[in-house]
Order: structure tokens, then sequence, then C-alpha cells
């Protein structure tokens, strides 16, 4: 596998890419990216995945911390927030976010309204 700073100097990799640069199955990359809210993997016009090279590094961070270091998913989680400066948004009471919602929707009416006068 190769470490962090040799990482090859591409804007973007595929599933493929990632799974060989760090040795591991695309199957764990795509269910740590259900697990890792910070692991955003694009799409390409066919469907395929992309990741950033900021993503590549993360994953294989994840790896050393849950192969040599012994964390468990909670841990590398809160290990790669604190290593990265990723913070992790409060979660957003559902009736809050219902009414924001609805707010947008009446201004985005009101915007169709005055675009059509």
């Amino acid at each position: 596998m190769k470490k962090k700073d040799n990482i090859p100097e591409k804007l973007v990799f595929t599933l493929k890419e990632v799974s060989r640069l760090t040795d591991i199955d695309s199957k764990t990359i795509e269910s740590w990216e259900n697990e890792f809210y910070f692991l955003n993997a694009g799409q390409t016009r066919s469907g395929n995945k992309i990741f950033r090279k900021k993503d590549l590094s993360i994953i294989i961070r994840i790896k050393e911390l849950l192969d040599s270091q012994g964390f468990t998913l909670a841990g590398a989680k809160r290990k790669i927030e604190q290593e990265f400066g990723i913070k992790s948004s409060a979660p957003i009471h559902p009736e809050r976010l219902k009414k924001t919602l609805f707010q947008i929707k009446n201004e985005l009416k009101s915007i169709i309204t005055e675009l059509e006068n």
C-alpha cells in the first residue's frame, strides 16, 4: 500500500484506483462511505464513483487506524474528525427541518410568481 506521501498527483481517483492503491476491497470502501459521513464519492456521467485526493488520504488513514492501531469504527471516526479538522454537525430536529423547508418552498413559490408577472 502506498503511504499518504506517495499518493499520485491527480485530482480524482476511481473506486477501482482507490481500491488498488489502498489494497482495500471496493465493497469495504463503499461500506465505509456509508459509515463515515465525510467520505464523499462523486459520480461520473456513466455512474462510476470518483474520490478526491483528500478522500483517498482519509481512506488510507482509516485503514491504518482500524488495522494497525485497533480503533473501532466510532473511534476512527472521531480521530479522523480531529486530524483532518472535520466538524461533525449537530443533528437537526425533524420539525425544525420541516419548518425551514416549508419556508424555502414558500420563498421559491414567491419567486416563481414574480418571474411570471
